[in-house]
């Protein structure tokens, strides 16, 4: 047998005879996204093998909350419990705090549930407007570990921390092949795959390898982090436990709410990273000196990019090799988990042979333009920042303990009471991104624009299914099919497009509620709803040809040829 890889630049089989590993699905890059991927896949019973240069998890503090759609989707792989676990104590508020410093004073509060009382909330307005799940306060620190249990207990999941993409060559129909490294030993492994997902990060190297550029901005702002721990409670909880605490120069994030605490401060025009420490940089924020210890410390530069396409044949792109942003509003990580959602289920129908070529476009055109969504979100959110920003600026002398030092705070703070704080509201952002520009949705005319703000539960082409409680008290995502399922919502007759499944091979469940009470929220009687848990069409009865439909969600037809 000739070795495939001869003549193909820096990857070569080593001899005639040669060993080559195999596998559907290889995973480069072992963070949050990548686990998340091999979960999602092995749910639907697709091998993968899985590679991260580094030894562990990450000791890098670099997302501070799970938010609800991403806590839905961990809800389905059942880890959101045990992640739940590993955050801030469930009874704990979510409140941001702008203060002058730690030894001045408090300037305005926003207050935001904790998730045991926002799961109360969601149990009593059911009515399609919350997501299933309330979102979650944790650090990355903590969830990849959590993560990391899960793949490594999962029979379908080949595990290999301490191990790095190299590089890879295309293998015509069947994939690739791939070049991966023990990260310590340095020897080389070749494996064969069906697809290769880069899931490794703002530097991917399959995004370098597959010569995909970023679009945006980069370099747009920068912030010095200092991790501490601290038992000093009297200085960091003075106004109790507060998930940020902000002024006009930065953050300090509560990430247990007991004794580890993240500072990010802002890096402004003039300020040279080189010059600082991080005791002067955390003082300085706190205003005082206090016992503390650092636990790690850097500068850091944010970008607002996001790359030029997701798919190159057999690769495609997830997470923040696929975008990044400032995480005003958290969009990092919670988008990549939605990455990892979205390719699974398409990955899953292309190994297992009842999906089409056109669900890695479909992929392609639903992740990268609600990337852009995502980017516009957080640039928007990082605009009243810098506005409040400016108001701290030319404020005057807040800690002034007499009537002009009050009369400025009160000033400062009603202002930022008016300027909001949609970078804790943006529901609409977070639940209402709706795939418009996907080949594989059967879309109708006219779609009404989405709030930002404000979600708006609909079963419109594209959107999320709108979450409610049934009468057993079931959520109706749990009683969801594994793969495709259409939701009855009356007795209409769902006999063609079963049939049409079952002629064409499709998997799909009938979810047969007879609740037409529930058309206020679905609109329609019948709602077929992806794998991901979006509507991927709608309707009061079946279509003429339901076997074109679902070639067409399938991928296995353009939209012109489904009618």
């Amino acid at each position: 047998m000739d070795c495939p890889l001869v003549g193909a630049g820096d990857i070569g089989c080593r001899k005639r005879g040669y060993n080559v590993e195999e596998t559907p699905v290889l995973i480069a890059g072992g963070g949050p996204v990548g686990m998340t991927l091999a979960l999602n896949l092995a749910r639907y019973g697709v091998r993968s093998l899985l590679v991260e240069r580094n030894p562990t998890t990450t000791r890098h503090p670099k997302m501070d909350l799970t938010n609800g759609r991403s806590m839905e989707l961990f809800h389905r792989l059942g880890i959101d419990e045990k992640l739940r676990d590993a955050g801030v104590p469930r009874e704990n508020a979510f409140d941001i705090l702008w203060v002058t410093n730690m030894v001045g004073h408090d300037l305005h509060r926003f207050h935001y549930p904790s998730a045991t009382e926002k799961t109360q909330i969601i149990r009593a307005e059911n009515d399609g407007s919350h997501g299933a799940q309330a979102p979650l306060r944790v650090s990355q620190i903590e969830i990849e570990p959590v993560l990391k249990r899960a793949i490594d207990e999962n029979p379908l999941i080949d595990v290999r921390f301490g191990h790095r993409f190299e590089a890879f060559v295309e293998n015509g129909p069947d994939g690739v092949i791939a070049q991966i490294a023990d990260s310590e030993t340095d020897e080389i492994s070749e494996v064969r795959c069906r697809f290769l997902a880069g899931c490794d990060g703002g530097g991917s190297r399959v995004r370098r390898r597959l010569a995909i550029e970023l679009e945006g901005e980069e370099n747009v702002a920068g912030a010095y982090m200092v991790h501490f721990r601290t038992d000093d409670r009297d200085l960091l909880q003075r106004w109790g436990p507060i998930f940020h605490l902000q002024n006009g120069a930065g953050t300090i994030i509560a990430q247990n709410d007991r004794d580890i605490y993240t500072l990010q401060a802002w890096l402004l025009p003039g300020m040279n990273p080189d010059e600082m420490t991080p005791e002067g940089v955390l003082e300085g924020w706190v205003g005082t000196h206090f016992d503390y210890e650092i636990l790690q410390a850097n500068p850091w530069f944010a970008h607002f990019v996001v790359a030029e396409r997701y798919r190159e044949k057999s690769a495609l792109l997830a997470g923040d090799a696929a975008h990044q942003y400032i995480p005003t509003g958290g969009y990092g990580m919670n988008s990549g988990i939605a990455d990892a959602a979205a390719l699974s289920w398409v990955l899953a129908a292309r190994v297992q042979g009842w999906g089409g070529d056109g669900l890695l476009d479909a992929y392609d055109a639903e992740r990268r333009n609600t990337a852009w969504w995502h980017l516009e979100a957080s640039r928007r959110h990082m605009g009243v920042r810098i506005q409040i920003g400016e108001l701290y600026a030319s404020a005057g002398d807040l800690l002034d303990e007499g009537i002009a030092g009050e009369t400025r705070r009160r000033e400062l703070a009603d202002k930022i009471a008016t300027l909001g704080n949609a970078e804790n509201e943006s529901w609409g952002v977070e639940f209402g991104y709706r795939y418009d520009q996907s080949p594989v949705i059967k879309h109708e005319p006219d779609a009404p624009a989405v709030d930002p703000l404000i979600y708006r539960g609909n079963t419109w082409p594209g959107a999320r299914l709108p979450h409610v409680f049934l009468a057993d008290g079931e959520s109706i995502h749990d009683k969801l099919g594994l793969f495709f399922t259409l939701v009855a919502l009356d007795d209409t007759d769902t006999s063609a497009l079963e049939g049409a499944a079952v002629d064409i091979g499709v998997p799909v469940d009938v979810l047969r509620l007879r609740r037409p009470d529930l058309k206020t929220i679905y609109e329609r009687n019948l709602i077929l709803v992806r794998p991901d848990q979006h509507v991927a069409w709608r309707g009061d009865q079946l279509p003429d040809d339901c076997q074109a439909l679902l070639k067409l969600v399938t991928g296995c037809t353009l939209p012109s040829q489904a009618g």
